[in-house]
């Protein structure tokens, strides 16, 4: 019964996002690795998920893997060179018959219907097409790359099209030039293409790896596209980190690196305000700003437990919504996290009804909240800020606040002093 519980809180706090993604348009991008991992079938009922659940899905594939080993049981070489594959018309042919032969068993695993699996019932239609217009990459510091081809234009509004009718549209990675050439091309960057066509949603790279780790080696669950703080990355994640921020700020709303070992790492990213994986934004999903109306209602949601608690005093809806323009919040992906009030007094100003979400404690949060607060409470030309709290003492001790007296509060706050809750007095110049 535990487990239940779980999952129907799981489900209930996903409704938001089903609500979010529906009719929206996402990118997929699945290498030629990943369609190799024993997680595939897993993948390919999430994304039938995400189908019937009216999400707009164009699924890019890459097939290097599977081509290098076909040439290597060939004891054929596919040359590179500056990072780019030489693409000689001999080998083409053969690229072009691989590149079929995964885009028709993709096509398969999506057509599956089985009685007790995932996909029954699912009636997904695939299409794929000549979408992709391309152009040959030429000769580079002389060298001809021949049949090896640069992303000319893309057929938005085919695509576009055949989403209206609930299609999947599955991308390969070839393209064709008007004069009815055949180029090979980079599958990873074609899905950047395709979704800043697209102007899309969101731009979805599956990895080997759960996203991109900082220098302790943790994930990163967030990356700003304009990011200039030095982060450790291999090859491979700077040349995803590089993609995925162009196509931010090309118009795509984010950008998400998931893994494709792990299992519902996906819904996981998609359904969930933490993710599993690295997000890439413009602009952070998580921003300190100033209260509005709107934010009543997640503000009391935030603090109720501890008024309940005794913690903090109660305050109604209607004194929250007379008083909200002293509010500053935290927002995550639309969930108030922390919030906290400034009351200026002369020139002293309260800090009050500071409060972190219990799921977010550990992330300094509080600490940034506090921060914003003291700037904003410098612009009003106040000199210092006090607090009155009964069981915080040491966090504030910890943030520069002194101890004092009660007989410090200004005038204007010692007539509303509750000496029955023996609050204890801090003050912090600023």
């Amino acid at each position: 019964m535990s487990d239940n519980k779980k999952h129907i809180k799981w489900f209930r706090d996903s409704s938001p996002y089903i609500n979010a993604h529906r009719h929206k348009t996402f990118v997929l991008y699945l290498g030629g690795d990943a369609l190799e991992s024993a997680n595939l079938p897993n993948i390919i009922a999430d994304i039938a998920l995400l189908n019937s659940l009216g999400v707009r899905l164009v699924l890019v594939h890459g097939a290097a893997q599977q081509i290098d080993q076909q040439l290597q049981n060939q004891s054929k070489s596919w040359e590179i060179l500056d990072n780019k594959r030489v693409t000689p018309p001999e080998l083409l042919r053969e690229i072009v018959q691989i590149i079929g032969g995964i885009r028709a068993n993709i096509e398969a695993r999506l057509s599956m219907g089985l009685v007790n699996s995932p996909m029954h019932g699912s009636g997904i239609t695939v299409v794929s097409g000549n979408f992709v217009k391309a152009k040959p990459v030429g000769i580079v510091d002389g060298i001809d790359f021949q049949n090896t081809g640069a992303t000319r234009r893309i057929d938005a509004d085919g695509i576009c099209q055949q989403l209206d009718n609930g299609a999947i549209v599955l991308v390969s990675p070839l393209g064709y030039s008007p004069s009815g050439e055949t180029f090979n091309l980079d599958s990873i960057s074609l899905a950047a293409d395709v979704a800043i066509a697209l102007n899309a949603v969101k731009l979805i790279y599956f990895s080997s790896e759960p996203g991109i780790r900082d220098s302790d080696g943790k994930i990163r669950s967030e990356l700003q596209a304009d990011i200039t703080s030095p982060i450790s990355m291999s090859p491979a994640e700077d040349y995803l980190f590089y993609l995925t921020s162009q196509a931010c700020r090309k118009g795509v709303d984010r950008c998400h690196i998931v893994s494709y070992v792990k299992d519902g790492a996906l819904l996981e990213e998609l359904f969930t305000r933490d993710g599993s994986g690295t997000q890439i934004t413009r602009v952070s999903y998580e921003q300190i700003r100033k209260a509005v109306p709107e934010d009543v209602p997640g503000i009391i949601h935030l603090i109720e437990p501890l008024e309940q608690e005794g913690i903090l005093v109660k305050r109604s809806r209607e004194l929250i919504e007379s008083e909200i323009e002293q509010f500053t919040i935290i927002e995550r992906d639309g969930l108030i996290i922390c919030c906290g009030a400034l009351y200026p007094f002369a020139a002293k100003g309260e800090l009050a009804c500071l409060v972190t979400h219990p799921d977010y404690r550990e992330g300094d949060r509080g600490e940034s909240l506090l921060s914003s607060i003291e700037e904003r409470a410098k612009l009003q030309g106040l000199t210092s800020l006090f607090v009155l709290t009964t069981q915080s003492a040491h966090w504030f001790v910890e943030h520069g606040f002194v101890e004092g007296n009660v007989s410090a509060l200004p005038d204007g706050r010692k007539s509303f002093y509750n000496y029955q809750r023996n609050s204890k007095f801090f003050e912090k110049p600023l």
